[in-house]
């Protein structure tokens, strides 16, 4: 399994609308093969990040690279008051 998590700061009052904007994305990108999940994080320090699974590196990048992605990436970035720090995984013990 690939994972992939991004810690995401977003501007003052957009979570709602970013919280909106991330699960009507799901329905989107959830219909990608390889897609497992996800999910949107909030710690209680306010700090917030993305979880996003999927079954290769492959797959992950197919739908990163995808029209619908494209389409979609922009209206995400703009609740965003700076580029999100990603780090990618594989999963190597269960």
């Amino acid at each position: 399994m690939f994972v992939m998590i991004a810690d995401v700061k977003l501007k003052d009052g957009a979570e709602d609308d970013f919280k909106t904007w991330f699960s009507e994305s799901n329905k989107v990108l959830s219909k990608f093969p390889g897609f497992v999940s996800r999910r949107f994080l909030k710690s209680p320090d306010g700090s917030c990040r993305i979880i996003v699974e999927h079954e290769s590196k492959e797959t992950f990048v197919k739908m990163h690279q995808s029209p619908e992605h494209e389409k979609l990436h922009p209206k995400g970035h703009s609740f965003m008051s700076e580029d999100p720090t990603r780090k990618t995984y594989t999963v190597v013990a269960e």
